[in-house]
């Protein structure tokens, strides 16, 4: 059995949910990456996603210099655990229509798997795996 551990990214970079669109936008870029894990306190709360800020947020006519994450941000998040089976982890992406896990153990964040990370790792050949594995291009 693949295990989540295996393959998570734990380069992960968190935001309070009181933090501003534009702060969030601002750190993906300088990041390099397309999400940020919304906390509250040590709490995870949600994933925001470049593609969140955009199309909840901007096209929804909602100022990014003061509306808050928490604001756009899914309230009901799925999480697995680093030991958890990779297949069951992609299983559940699939029924919740999500592209991204946070990963707890002992009630702590870290890590965070992919739809981009299972595709490396379970089909390296496929084009998402391509895509995932490749450097930023911004």
């Amino acid at each position: 059995m693949t295990t989540v551990g295996e393959f998570m990214t734990t380069r992960l970079v968190t935001m309070d949910g009181n933090d501003t669109l534009t702060a969030a936008a601002q750190e993906m870029r300088d990041s390099a990456i397309g999400d940020v894990v919304v906390t509250d306190g040590d709490n995870v709360v949600g994933i925001v996603t470049d593609r969140d800020i955009t199309v909840r947020g901007v096209a929804e006519n909602m100022d990014p210099n003061t509306t808050r994450l928490n604001q756009i941000t899914s309230k009901d998040v799925v999480t697995v655990s680093q030991y958890d089976d990779a297949v069951a982890a992609a299983d559940l992406m699939r029924t919740y229509a999500v592209r991204r896990l946070p990963v707890i153990d002992d009630g702590r964040l870290v890590g965070l798997i992919s739809m981009g990370d299972l595709a490396v790792e379970r089909e390296p050949q496929s084009v998402l795996a391509d895509i995932s594995a490749d450097d930023p291009n911004n």
